[in-house]
Parts: C-alpha cells; structure tokens; sequence
C-alpha cells in the first residue's frame, strides 16, 4: 500500500508585459512577424551595444505587484544569469535575483468545498526572454533559432510552495492570469507564449512537508497542461518514494501526448549561473511617488468586482464570474446595467445575446460595434413593452448586420408597439363604431364577440397596438 505524502507545489509564473517594444531595446515585440525580423544589435548581444531600460515596462511590473499585494522596493538590481543555450545569443540572460523589484505578496483563490486559500508570492522580479528554437516538421537532423522574442520583457512571478494539488495550481494560475488581464499587465495569451509557467513539485511525510526533493516542470502553456504534468509527476514520485528510492532533483518535461513528464537535465542551483550585478545598467531606483502615481491608475481587482456585482445588482456568483472573466466584458456589462437598472436582465442579454454575436464574430467585448449604450437602449425598450423579447432578439441581430442603433431597426421594420392611450383610445372608438352588430353581440354577454373586436383593433393598428392596454381600453370602451 502506497505511504501518505503531503503535496507541496510552488509555481514560477512567467507574464510578457504589454509593451509596444522590448526590455532594453526598440525593437518590436509584435508576434507572429517573420523569424528574426524584430532583432538589432542589443537583443541579439552584439559587441559594443548596451541596453537601455523600458520605462513603461517598469510602470507596468510596478502595477502587477501592487496588483498581487507586492511591496515595492525602491532600489533593485539587474543582474547577467549566466548560461548556455542556442537561442541565448548573449550567453547570459538580463534578470533580477538577490534584488528583486516586488516581494511578500499574497493571492486568495478558491479551494476544496467551496472555500478560500490564501497563496503567498515570494517574489516578482523583471527580466528579459530568451529566443525560441523551431524544429521543422518531420526533419530531427537539426534546429532553426527565432530571436525574435529575445529580450521581450517578462515579469517572473515567483510563488510559495503553499499549492497541495494539481487542480489548487491549476485555479492558481487562472487567478493570476485572471488578475494580470484585468489591470491591463499582460494579454495572457497562452497560446502565444504570452503567460507560461514552470512547476516546481516535492512529496514529503505530514510531519515535515519540506523534507522531498523538488522537481521542475518546464514550459506549461495551458491550464490544463499543467494540471495533467502535475498528476503525473506526483503519482511518479510516490512511486519512487514508496520504492525507498531517492527523488533526484531535476528539470523534467512535460509530453502532452502521452501525457508524461521527462528528464531533461540535472536541475541547477542558484550557483550555477553564477549571477552578478549587470555592468550596463545602474541599479533601478522607484521612488515611492512613482509607486502613489501607478496605484492610483490600479482598477478594481476581478474579486473585488464580482463581489459588488452580486451585493449592488443581484446577479448570481456564476454569473458574475463570467462577466468579470473579460475586463472589456465587465466593463460593457456595468455600463448597461448602469443605465438600464437591472441588473439581472442586463446580465442575461450579455452572457447570451452579446457573448453569442461576439462569439460569433471572433471578437472581444471591447471590438463590439453595438455598443453598451446601443444595447442598453433596446433593453429599455423591451422592459417598457415597446417591443417583445423575441422582436428584441431580432433587432438586435439587424443592429449587429446594419450597423443601426434600435430605434432606427425598430422604425424600419415598423414593429414598436403603440401603448399611448389616446392612440389606443381613438383607434378602438373607430372599431366600436364600425362594428355595431358585435358591440350588441358582446353586450348581450357573447364573450366571443370581444375576440373578434380585440382583432379589429389590432387590424386598425397593424399589429402595433400594446394588447395588454388595448384589452383594458376596448373592454372599459363596451362597459364591460
């Protein structure tokens, strides 16, 4: 029978900062361009060039820090990490690493049984990124190197080893990502090598959860990936363990089609890359009034929103999950029930209506041609009968198709309802008048002849008329 071991997961969190141009350089950090298209003499290390930092790369590691309840330090250092690999034409890497910019940080996520936990940051600290290699398909005789990337700014974001399961990592990561979108830090496209993490996992008894060897996992660029690495790794050292074997410290991969980790190498120590403080750039000075400035631009964090969202306009938490999934979609969101006030039809037309076309178009909240205010309106409309739901829907596919706000659609389409009562009033004296034999009919207690006169009336207005008001007005008009 298998030994009880505690899980303990730390993860380093690697977020590209959204900035036009690289960490020390000017160059693009566009993806997709053709390979080695954004390079100059800095990025690709050439004798003689020197960085020169990206300000708004400061301001914007200085925000996730904040974000993620970071101290920031006024003073930290640039330091050359040194190793060697292909697509590292410098031979070393620019980091931070006894200095870093953000430390002591902390991030609440949800765990088992409907609960919190709260996940402590050791760090985040500001570096450059190293090229890509490609491997062409079906030749392994060699590797191309893509130095495109080299030098785009990243913020490592360092946990705890306070994770105890895969599925707490896997939350912890889409928190963060979450959260690192939200206030505009990161785009988090994972696909895009935009938010990528390396896993560091150990197994040791209940009594001292310190006491296993860890091991690194790679390179994981989807929730799902890392939750899967995770199983396995775990599951292959308790094996191990349970062996009285030894767990060797390494850096393992993570094979997504068989769905297994692998040994990649020997994992290194700090010593190993012999850090030190990097020649060509003086240490980076943050003045506490420049911390004040970026915190005050800080949005409300995702938590936060969907908090206020259930307490101010009583949707239900799964529906405010999903609507501060996209800050662009909250944002939408709010500014629909802000002029609508209701909260829960607002939240219905977004996550059904809106989402679908958006969906449907490839497009972001934020990309929308139909614009809050726009959709707003339509709901107004329908809440005050000028329209039914499903005259609603249509009209806002035609806004969608036409570019046309709805009164426009509805006008063209000639489908507003008419509840005006001096309208109604006049249109039902018409049909009472022309219409003698049914009156008398209705009169002498024939229910049915009210039928055929409510069907007048709606004749007369086209189908237009409110029918709810319309009968009120007809059956007050007869007496009756």
């Amino acid at each position: 029978m298998s030994a009880q071991y505690v899980v303990a997961i730390g993860l380093e969190c690697h977020a590209q900062l959204r900035t036009r141009s690289k960490l020390f350089c000017s160059c693009s950090t566009r993806f997709g361009d053709e390979p080695n298209a954004n390079t100059c003499p800095v990025c690709l290390g050439l004798p003689g060039a020197l960085p020169v930092l990206n300000g708004e790369a400061v301001r914007l590691a200085v925000l996730a820090g904040l974000a993620l309840g970071c101290e920031i330090r006024e003073r930290s250092v640039f330091e050359r990490k040194n190793y060697f690999y292909p697509d590292l034409p410098k031979g070393y890497q620019i980091s931070q690493y006894l200095y870093p910019l953000a430390v002591n940080g902390k991030m609440v996520i949800g765990a088992a049984g409907g609960t919190h936990k709260e996940i402590g940051i050791i760090r985040a600290h500001m570096e450059e990124d190293a090229g890509k290699l490609l491997h062409p398909e079906g030749d392994g005789r060699y590797s191309q190197v893509d130095l495109n990337r080299c030098g785009t700014p990243l913020l490592e974001i360092v946990s705890a080893p306070d994770l105890s399961s895969p599925q707490e990592a896997k939350t912890y990561l889409q928190s963060l990502r979450e959260i690192l979108v939200h206030v505009g830090v990161c785009d988090g496209v994972m696909e895009e090598g935009s938010l990528r993490c390396d896993a560091n996992v150990s197994l040791g008894t209940p009594r001292d959860r310190l006491c296993g060897t860890r091991t690194e996992i790679k390179n994981l660029n989807s929730f799902r990936f890392l939750e899967q690495a995770l199983e396995y790794e775990i599951e292959r050292q308790r094996g191990v363990l349970d062996r009285g074997e030894r767990v060797i410290q390494e850096t393992r991969g993570y094979d997504a089609e068989r769905r297994v980790t692998y040994s990649q190498r020997s994992k290194e120590d700090a010593h190993d890359y012999r850090y030190f403080p990097e020649p060509d750039l003086r240490p980076l000075l943050v003045p506490p009034a420049l911390v004040a400035r970026v915190a005050s631009a800080l949005t409300e964090l995702p938590a936060a929103r969907r908090a206020r969202f259930v307490a101010a306009f009583g949707v239900s938490e799964a529906d405010a999950e999903l609507l501060t999934s996209q800050r662009e979609l909250a944002d939408y969101f709010e500014e629909v029930v802000r002029a609508t006030g209701d909260g829960k039809q607002a939240a219905n037309w977004v996550q059904s209506e809106l989402l679908r076309e958006l969906n449907n178009r490839g497009l972001t909240a934020g990309q929308a041609p139909v614009r809050a205010a726009q959709t707003a309106e339509l709901l107004q409309r329908i809440s005050s009968g000028a329209i039914t739901g499903p005259q609603g829907r249509e009209v806002y596919a035609a806004m969608w198709a036409e570019g046309k706000d709805a009164g426009a659609v509805i006008r063209a389409r000639g489908i507003e309802r008419i509840g005006d009562v001096s309208t109604l009033a006049g249109m039902i004296a018409g049909v009472i008048a022309a219409n003698p034999g049914p009156v008398a009919d209705f009169r002498a207690g024939k229910e049915r002849a009210f039928g055929f006169l409510m069907g007048q009336v709606m004749q007369r207005s086209k189908g237009q008329a409110d029918p709810k008001v319309a009968q009120q007005l007809l059956r007050s008009a007869l007496g009756g």
